[in-house]
């Protein structure tokens, strides 16, 4: 990133433009696809000339890294507020499904940026190290460590590889969601039949410790 938002009385000003692209951006990038959208667009949209968006953001690439950095630490921050109202694992696990797949009917434009647009900008899939995205899986991860220590869930299972199979689930019926034309299904019933068939699998039937 070019610039930060810095401290003192412009401080604010400035996280608060730079909060304005953000936002531009999420709604354009969600409307017109990332290759479709413009610099000039979310600059229109936000409030501010082109050149005020190169003073805060390297390029297009870099200005979708940091609004999936900015958006993924909400959801990790909210995620992990959420978690910390339930102590059983089938509970926070079942809270972090309908969570996730709530974002299609919550924030769709959030959800589409993260499901799809994601995946346009080669700048992201080579170079990105989704430092926000492992500490999102790392939630997960600590939701399956934890069962097992409480013996709700099985110890023969790897908490990382389940946590990645289990996102990547979700992370398919977010997209089939988002692109399909005809709802095959309600994110509230995808949630509950995605935790059904998982905690069905994950759950140490020989009970807790």
């Amino acid at each position: 990133m070019a610039q930060q938002a810095g401290g003192g009385a412009g401080g604010g000003e400035v996280g608060e433009k730079r909060e304005r692209i953000l936002e531009a951006a999420e709604e354009v990038f969600a409307r017109r696809g990332f290759h479709g959208a413009r610099v000039t667009d979310i600059a229109r949209l936000a409030g501010v000339a082109d050149g005020t968006i190169y003073l805060y953001f390297k390029s297009k690439d870099d200005l979708l890294v940091s609004l999936f950095e900015d958006r993924v630490e909400r959801i990790n921050n909210m995620l992990r507020i959420i978690l910390a109202s339930e102590q059983r694992a089938q509970a926070r696990l079942e809270k972090f499904i309908n969570y996730y797949l709530g974002l299609a009917v919550k924030n769709p434009n959030l959800a589409e940026v993260i499901a799809i647009e994601l995946r346009s900008s080669s700048k992201f899939m080579k170079e990105y190290k989704n430092v926000k995205f492992i500490e999102f899986l790392g939630l997960l991860a600590q939701i399956i460590k934890d069962g097992q220590t409480a013996g709700e869930i099985r110890e023969d299972l790897t908490p990382e590889v389940i946590s990645r199979t289990l996102f990547g689930a979700l992370d398919e019926l977010l997209l089939g969601y988002l692109l399909s034309r005809r709802r095959y299904y309600e994110a509230t019933s995808a949630s509950e039949q995605v935790f059904n068939v998982f905690w069905t699998g994950l759950e140490n039937r020989g009970g807790r410790r």
